[in-house]
């Protein structure tokens, strides 16, 4: 068992941080400032689905031909695959991915 507790994740500055990996399963934090996005439109796990929560903060996200804004709470649901970028207004996120989406970190 990994625990993280609310401070830990709450003071991750990093841009992008895998917490913990399984052997079927990750989870990480991503932190967008302003105006900032998660990389260039398209896929950089097409193996695996993400779920990502908004911890704190607003942006959106762009998936497939669809683009929703993005508040504290939301959750989005994002197929293995599917092209997609997230935008930061700034935004604080927990992502998880199923299976593991960055077998190196």
């Amino acid at each position: 068992m990994r625990h993280f507790s609310a401070t830990q994740i709450a003071s991750t500055e990093e841009f992008f941080q895998v917490l913990a990996t399984t052997d079927r399963s990750q989870v990480a934090i991503m932190n967008l400032a302003a105006g900032q996005t998660s990389g260039e439109y398209g896929t950089d796990h097409p193996h695996a689905d993400q779920v990502l929560l908004v911890l704190e903060g607003s942006g959106s996200v762009r998936c497939g031909d669809e683009e929703r804004d993005l508040a504290t709470g939301d959750l989005v649901v994002i197929p293995a695959g599917l092209p997609h970028q997230v935008a930061g207004g700034p935004m604080r996120s927990l992502n998880f991915y199923g299976p593991v989406a960055y077998p190196e970190a």
